[in-house]
């Protein structure tokens, strides 16, 4: 009956590495209770919100591709016009677009309430970004649940520079006796970090008030189960002809390219190295588009060094988007040189292939920190590199770095032997008895309690 269903309304970041695992969190619940269902509202992204094509058919498609019949998509409608933008402080616009929804979440969820067969309003679960929500969430007097997408090491980073702010008043951008960088974390802390830290301090401080505050990891969120079209991808049946963990795989995310100089760098690397390789090479977005998304080359060649892909056709191949997942389950594979996103670390630690780190930008080089330096699952490609997604200015990483740094990683079995044991862990977490396996069970339970 509908009355014993609870509704649970899902809120992700219109970005494909928070969205992804958003729905796969939401998967899971489905699947381990019936009376669950889930509605996800989504902010359709405006163009420079990390979108481009791969999003805007990814949140397409989603009303006519549902993971189970009881989880369902709605589009929001947004505000004309957007909000401003300053191009000095990105996530000023990030956060005011967000905001300029809640009135739309309002009625999209007094909607649901009225339709004939709906369940209770249970719950909400927001993006660690759309906290915003929560005040929405109180107008229905239901709890919220804050997803974090990114690992527990960033938010522990965090809630101590809230805590620098809070309680000791120390100004978190310029740091005494420090350019504003922190071991670990490169990046300098701008201006728009700080109006995240403000615009943070009520929940903080509500949390601080809560004698034990509810965590519960639920990781790995990924989708382990690849595609059926993926056999057929030429990719694949590359691997396919490849020997076992002979191949390093190269691939820097949605928003990870070089310019040519560095691309060039890259390329000598490789063809000296020896090793085999995928590369995923992405060009970078024009000046005069909004989306900081990279795209295919229409032709590579055009960047690489003369004669490159005829030197390297036995034993290398380049190719643009790469199907990530699919790739790091393949055997063939045996080393990973990856910007460190979380979902990219995730998906090495599921699959057991070693990291070597070339962090670009955000948490990155917090997550290439912890496991390069601290867990010692990876090697160092350049773990202080710096660039600027809107400028587009960077250092260059040398070929003798770049090759030092695949050969490390292809030739050192200790690491080799320590994500084997972080693969077993990773998959033994989300079975039965597992803490993350468990932990997803106290979320059900406490969203089924409610209608019950």
């Amino acid at each position: 009956m509908a009355n014993s269903i609870a509704e649970v309304i899902f809120i992700p970041l219109p970005v494909i590495g928070h969205m992804k695992p958003t729905i796969e969190l939401a998967k899971s619940l489905t699947n381990r209770d019936q009376r669950l269902s889930i509605t996800v509202l989504i902010m359709k992204p405006p163009s420079g919100l990390q979108t481009g094509s791969a999003i805007a058919n990814y949140i397409e498609s989603l009303p006519d591709h549902k993971p189970t019949d009881r989880i369902r998509f709605t589009i929001l409608p947004r505000d004309e016009p957007l909000p401003k933008r300053d191009p000095k402080a990105p996530m000023t616009f990030v956060n005011d677009y967000i905001n300029s929804h809640c009135k739309h979440v309002t009625k999209a969820v007094s909607d649901i309430i009225t339709q004939p067969g709906s369940g209770r309003i249970s719950g909400f679960v927001v993006d660690m970004l759309c906290t915003c929500m929560i005040d929405v969430a109180n107008e229905f007097d239901v709890p919220t649940y804050v997803f974090y997408t990114s690992g527990a090491g960033y938010l522990g980073f965090q809630l101590c520079i809230q805590t620098l702010v809070d309680d000791r008043g120390q100004d978190v951008v310029e740091l005494s006796n420090s350019d504003g960088e922190i071991r670990g974390h490169p990046r300098p802390i701008t201006p728009w970090s700080r109006g995240l830290c403000s615009e943070g301090q009520g929940v903080m401080r509500d949390l601080k008030a809560i004698t034990d505050p509810i965590r519960l990891p639920c990781g790995p969120i990924l989708n382990p189960v690849t595609d059926d079209s993926d056999s057929d991808n030429d990719v694949i049946r590359w691997l396919d002809s490849q020997p076992c963990s002979s191949v390093v795989f190269l691939c820097f995310g949605s928003l990870g390219s070089f310019d040519e100089a560095q691309v060039k760098e890259i390329a000598h690397a490789l063809e000296r190295s020896g090793h085999r390789f995928l590369w995923s090479l992405r060009q970078p977005p024009s000046p005069e588009q909004t989306s900081r998304n990279s795209v295919d080359y229409e032709d590579p060649g055009v960047v690489l060094p003369e004669g490159f892909l005829e030197r390297i056709a036995g034993i290398g191949k380049v190719i643009g988007w790469a199907p990530q997942m699919a790739v790091l389950a393949h055997t063939a594979v045996g080393g990973f040189v990856t910007h460190c996103g979380w979902n990219s670390v995730l998906e090495s630690l599921w699959s057991g292939v070693p990291m070597a780190s070339w962090p670009i930008y955000a948490e990155q080089q917090l997550n290439a920190f912890e496991m390069v330096v601290e867990l010692g699952l990876g090697v160092e490609i350049k773990l202080d590199y710096k660039t600027d997604l809107f400028d587009r200015k960077s250092v260059i990483v040398t070929a003798n770095e770049i090759e030092n740094g695949i050969k490390r990683l292809m030739d050192d079995d200790v690491i080799g032997e320590k994500m084997k044991e972080m693969r077993k862990m990773s998959r033994a977490t989300v079975k039965e008895g597992g803490s993350s396996y468990t932990s997803v069970g106290h979320v059900v339970q406490d969203l089924i309690r409610i209608v019950s």
